[in-house]
């Protein structure tokens, strides 16, 4: 079980859980032995108690630990205490994509194409060292806060997929590629389907194939065609779509054969986003669409928590070959036939398809003699008209002549059309009204500054002039002022941006916005896009980022905590750690914090940095006896035992035979004391012999120990 503060392979320290997912727990950790933030991804009890998914999970780990790239979240370390399995990754700030674009609705093409490329080169990494990702989706790839794109969870969907894990840690069906669908072999060519489909939900906001569950989805994916962006956001270029429809091939032949091939043509778009270069692969029969059998139905029922499909297959189309009755046996499916319309059904099941061969053929024959027959009428016919020798006819024919000039004469009028006047009137109307008239029109067009876009600017055939009917009448159309190219300006600093748009003859307008991506004072779009045409003087609107939104967080409370949990605290606020400084308590433990330079919930702005103090323990303040004594009254010579005695019960005694003697004793731990001198003395006494009466001196030795007199100490520094 892990607790927030433990420490696991002697050498991560837990701070704080920072997410959660199907298969394992995130937390963020600290590497003591290389003093550096990391992110501790511990597998669930569940997975862990499996012998042969762990075996499978640390070996695809430790493969993934292999990889060193700038668009890929190293793998530093695998391992296992007390039965639960970690690994210990590199810790990235900043957020998905998949949390990026709900909160942007859809991306920019610019962006969605440059993080598309860090990606596809994160993924090349991969696939260079043979390692296939098969889980690429937003959620497992991340843009720090630098704006650097890393794609993360190398390795563990091999051993996921390996060990019918269930669905809710499977990777998301809504970018599965069809041979993950079925349950097949997957390759790299997995990874650019499943980019493919990121691609499409970047630039449009919504995935390609929705669905009430993942069994109808999985189904969509091997059976319908991949819609097209341009049908959500019209303005992405038509290079992108290809790019998008290519990699999203049903067929695994189809596709970009790497993610070098993509990236390049990523990169063209960049350049030419307007130019249809992308070389699709011709299809074949393997290519096409097919409906999937019911051994597919039953891969896809399992790799999705065998979800009923009742209710989940959608029912093809007219003339769709019939999808699969699970109730009936292999062989009555073998015999199932293309459906026809649903008048037809009955009678064109039982046909025999030799018989319907001989039927066709029987058709042509008679249609050929039929026509021919035609053919021999009509020749017969003119020739009543044309020739002969018998004089009636030749008298039926001239009146008919006569009738004839005679009729044509009286319908000239009716056959002319007086034309009007159309100038300066909208085409599209125009072209309605001489349509009427039984006139057609050809259309040039002519840059204008006088007319507005689509105008009629001259006509051939002048007003009151008559023409026939059907006749085509020539129109000049305006296509506006097309001017001057305009320069691309995004991600230029905003100095160099007006420069360049001023140089040109453009007037500029600010706006500004906050973006997590772009950093400050650097231009995140433009209006006309670049490349567009506006005419001279006229305005071009830039937007400035202002760098990431600021939001106002609350200072915790980070008094009695270490320096390291501190740290993590004001990380995990979005805060910075400031000044650190360090002083003497008597209540606060060595190593803690004592004060904190924001106040405990205090509203700052996000990035504040607040300064610590750590405390060094209790002050401990010592103290010394430094003087010059002097000898004690009725010292002669000899020793001198000096003894000071500090009122702690601290004692120190040195002895001197000379003074004045000087003191220098240090380290005492309280500001007084006393001090007592013992020294011997000699003195001569008379004795007189009871006896004799005789007088003798007599030398005596004695020990005198002064009374104790009280000093004081001073502090030392």
């Amino acid at each position: 079980m892990i607790k927030i503060g433990m420490m696991i392979g002697d050498r991560y320290e837990i701070l704080d859980k920072i997410g959660t997912g199907g298969m394992s727990d995130v937390y963020k950790g600290k590497d003591h032995k290389l003093n550096r933030y990391v992110a501790v991804k511990v597998l669930k009890q569940e997975f862990s108690e499996n012998a042969n998914f762990v075996s499978k999970f640390r070996i695809e780990a430790q493969a993934a630990a292999g990889l060193m790239h700038p668009n890929i979240v190293n793998v530093y370390d695998v391992g296992e205490e007390d039965g639960m399995y970690y690994i210990v990754m590199e810790l990235v700030e900043g957020i998905t994509l998949k949390n990026y674009i709900e909160k942007k609705a859809r991306l920019s093409v610019k962006e969605a194409i440059s993080i598309a490329i860090q990606v596809s080169m994160g993924i090349e990494a991969a696939h260079n060292n043979h390692i296939i990702h098969r889980d690429i989706k937003p959620q497992n790839i991340i843009i720090s806060k630098e704006g650097k794109v890393k794609v993360t969870d190398f390795g563990i969907a091999k051993a996921a997929t390996s060990n019918t894990i269930t669905s809710n840690v499977m990777g998301s069906v809504h970018y599965t590629s069809p041979e993950q669908a079925r349950g097949g072999f997957s390759d790299e060519k997995s990874d650019i389907y499943s980019l493919g489909c990121t691609m499409f939900e970047m630039l449009t906001g919504r995935v390609p194939f929705d669905g009430e569950t993942t069994v109808t989805v999985a189904i969509k994916h091997i059976q319908e065609d991949m819609p097209s962006p341009r049908e959500f956001v019209p303005e992405i270029p038509v290079s992108v779509e290809q790019i998008i429809f290519k990699a999203t091939q049903k067929s695994p032949d189809r596709r970009y054969q790497s993610m070098g091939e993509l990236i390049v043509d990523l990169k063209h778009s960049l350049i030419s986003p307007d130019e249809d270069f992308v070389k699709m692969a011709s299809v074949d029969a393997n290519a096409a669409t097919k409906l999937i059998s019911e051994e597919d139905i039953a891969q896809i029922k399992d790799r999705t928590s065998n979800i009923s499909l009742t209710e989940e297959v959608v029912k093809p189309r007219e003339r769709d070959v019939e999808m699969p009755d699970i109730s009936r046996t292999e062989k009555e499916r073998k015999k199932e036939v293309r459906r026809k319309p649903v008048e037809d059904d009955e009678e064109d099941d039982d046909l025999d398809p030799k018989m319907e061969k001989v039927t066709a053929i029987l058709a042509i024959v008679a249609a050929v003699i039929i026509l021919l027959i035609v053919l021999a009428l009509l020749s017969r016919a003119l020739g009543l008209f044309r020739g002969g020798s018998s004089g009636n006819n030749t008298e039926n024919t001239e009146t008919q002549n006569i009738e004839n000039v005679t009729e044509t004469e009286q319908n000239d009028s009716d056959e002319l059309v007086t034309m009007i006047n159309v100038v300066g009137k909208n085409i599209d109307e125009v072209k309605q009204t001489l349509n009427s008239m039984n006139l057609g029109t050809r259309v040039t067009t002519e840059e204008s500054d006088t007319y507005d876009v689509d105008i009629v600017i001259s006509q051939a055939v002048a007003e009151g002039q008559t023409v026939e009917k059907y006749t085509t009448i020539d129109l000049v159309v305006s296509s506006g002022i097309k001017g001057y190219d305009v320069p691309n300006v995004e991600g230029s600093k905003v100095d160099d941006a007006v420069a360049v748009l001023e140089n040109q003859g453009f007037v500029v307008a600010k706006d500004y916005a906050n973006s997590d991506s772009v950093e400050k004072d650097v231009v995140i779009s433009q209006s006309p896009t670049p490349s567009s045409k506006s005419p001279k003087g006229a305005t071009v609107t830039i937007v400035i980022s202002q760098g990431a939104e600021i939001k106002k967080v609350s200072v915790p409370d980070l008094r009695g905590m270490t320096e390291s949990a501190a740290k993590a605290k004001l990380e995990e606020n979005h805060l910075k750690c400031g000044e650190i400084k360090e002083d003497y308590s008597d209540t606060t433990t060595k190593g803690c914090v004592i004060t904190q330079t924001q106040t405990p919930g205090m509203s700052v702005d996000e990035g504040t940095s607040v300064g610590i103090t750590l405390s060094r323990g209790k002050k401990v303040v010592t103290y010394k006896y430094v003087a010059n004594l002097s000898a004690p009254t009725g010292y002669t010579d000899g020793t001198v035992t000096i003894t000071i005695t500090a009122s702690n019960g601290d004692i120190r005694s040195f002895t001197t035979s000379s003074f004045p003697c000087a003191v220098n004793e240090t380290g005492f731990q309280v500001s007084d004391g006393t001090i007592i001198y013992t020294y011997k003395t000699k003195s001569t006494q008379t004795e007189v012999d009871p006896d004799t009466g005789e007088e003798t001196v007599v030398e005596t030795e004695g020990t005198v120990t002064t009374s104790p007199q009280s000093i004081t100490f001073e502090a030392e520094n």
